[in-house]
C-alpha cells in the first residue's frame, strides 16, 4: 500500500474516531502530502523516515516552502506526529520517529477586537424592509451575542433553534458544532432571538427553497449566486460560505466607517470573549460559551477587559494612595465634569 494510501486511512480515523473536522483533514493532507514528497525527492520511503529527516522537514524544508511563521508549521508537525503516533499503532513501524520532533514556540497573539460602538454601528446599517436586510442583521447577531465562529454560523439549520425554559420563562437556544466537532448549547440573547424570528417570519423566505434531503432547512440562506444555474440552486446550495459571511460584514462594515481590518467574523467573536471577560465571568463558564478545548485561550480575553483593568488600575495604583503636585487639580478637573 502508498504512502498516500495510508494517509487517507490515518486521515478517516482522525475524522471517525477522534471526531477531527474536515477543514483540520484538508490541513493534515497537505502536510503529509508535502512529507511524502520531500522523502520521494531523496529516493526514500516515507514510512521509513527516521528522526533526522523529520526535523530536517518541518525546520528548514517548511521554512524553504514559505512556512516561515512558527504558526503555520505547528499544524505539519501535528499531522506528522500524529500520523507516526497511528502508524505505530497499527504496528506499520517499530519505532516512532516523531516523538522528538519540536514545535516551535508561538506567544499567544492578543486579538483584535470590535468596540462595542463598532457592533452598534453595524447593527443599524441593514435595510430592514428586505430579507437580505433581516437576514444580515440576524447573522451579525448571533456572531456577536453568541460568539459563534464563522463555520458555526454558516452550519446552521433551523433544527439548530432549541426551546427551553429558564426560571419559568422560555427563551431560545443555539444547539451548535463548531471546531474539532464539539456541541455545545448557547442561549440566544433576546435581541438577536427577535431578530431571527422576523427572518423567519418575512414574507419572502417562504420562496426561498432551503429545504435539505433530511427534511429540515438552511438557517441562514443565500439570495443571489450567479455561479450556480438557477434549477440546482435550492437546499444546501443555498447556504453561506465563510467568505461571504465576511462580506457581508464588510459591506455594511465600510458604509459605518469601522476599521476594515476588525471587519471580519472572528473579530465579533472577540468582542464576546471581551464582553464576558469585562463582566468577570468565571474561566470554565466563559470557555464554555466560547466552545474553546484550551482554558488558556478563554483567557487571553482577560488582556483585552480594558475597562476593567482601566477601573482597577485607576483604584490601585500608588499615586491613586498618596498626594502629588496635581492631586489638588486632578479633584478640580473632575469635579467639574461630574
Amino acid at each position: 500500500m502508498s504512502f498516500l494510501s495510508l494517509v487517507e486511512d490515518f486521515l478517516q480515523y482522525m475524522r471517525l474516531n477522534k471526531g477531527r473536522s474536515e477543514r483540520l483533514t484538508v490541513v493534515y493532507r497537505l502536510a503529509l502530502t508535502r512529507l511524502d514528497r520531500f522523502m520521494c525527492d531523496a529516493g526514500r520511503d516515507p514510512l521509513r523516515a527516521n528522526h533526522e529527516d523529520l526535523i530536517l522537514f518541518t525546520g528548514k524544508h517548511l521554512f524553504d516552502l514559505g512556512l516561515k511563521d512558527p504558526i503555520s508549521r505547528r499544524t505539519h508537525i501535528s499531522a506528522v506526529r500524529g500520523f507516526f503516533i497511528w502508524a505505530e499503532g497499527q504496528r506499520l513501524i517499530e519505532r516512532n520517529p516523531a516523538t522528538a520532533v519540536p514545535q516551535p514556540k508561538v506567544g499567544r497573539k492578543i486579538p483584535r477586537v470590535m468596540t462595542l460602538a463598532d457592533i452598534e454601528k453595524l447593527m443599524w446599517q441593514p435595510d430592514f424592509s428586505t430579507l437580505a436586510g433581516v437576514r444580515d442583521a440576524a447573522m451579525m447577531a448571533f456572531l456577536a451575542g453568541c460568539g459563534l465562529r464563522s463555520s458555526g454560523l454558516v452550519a446552521l439549520n433551523e433544527s439548530n433553534l432549541v426551546r427551553d425554559a429558564v426560571d419559568g420563562r422560555p427563551r431560545l437556544f443555539l444547539r451548535v458544532v463548531e471546531k474539532g466537532e464539539r456541541e455545545r448549547k448557547i442561549p440566544i440573547p433576546e435581541q438577536a432571538a427577535l431578530l431571527v424570528q422576523l427572518y423567519l417570519e418575512h414574507p419572502d423566505l417562504p420562496g426561498v427553497d432551503r429545504l435539505l434531503p433530511n427534511g429540515d432547512k438552511v438557517l441562514f440562506t443565500t439570495l443571489r449566486r450567479s455561479d450556480i444555474p438557477l434549477h440546482e440552486y435550492r437546499g444546501e446550495a443555498r447556504r453561506f460560505c465563510r467568505s461571504r459571511v465576511q462580506q457581508v460584514i464588510q459591506r455594511h462594515g465600510i458604509r459605518a466607517g469601522v476599521d476594515p481590518k476588525l471587519l471580519h467574523p472572528h473579530a465579533m467573536r472577540h468582542a464576546f470573549g471581551t464582553e464576558l471577560a469585562e463582566d468577570d465571568v468565571p474561566t470554565i463558564t466563559a470557555q464554555k460559551l466560547m466552545g474553546h478545548a484550551d482554558p488558556k485561550s478563554t483567557e487571553v480575553y482577560q488582556q483585552l477587559a480594558l475597562r476593567k483593568l482601566t477601573r482597577v488600575a485607576d483604584r490601585s495604583n500608588p499615586l491613586a494612595k498618596i498626594k502629588t503636585p496635581v492631586s489638588m487639580l486632578l479633584a478640580q478637573l473632575k469635579g467639574r465634569t461630574s
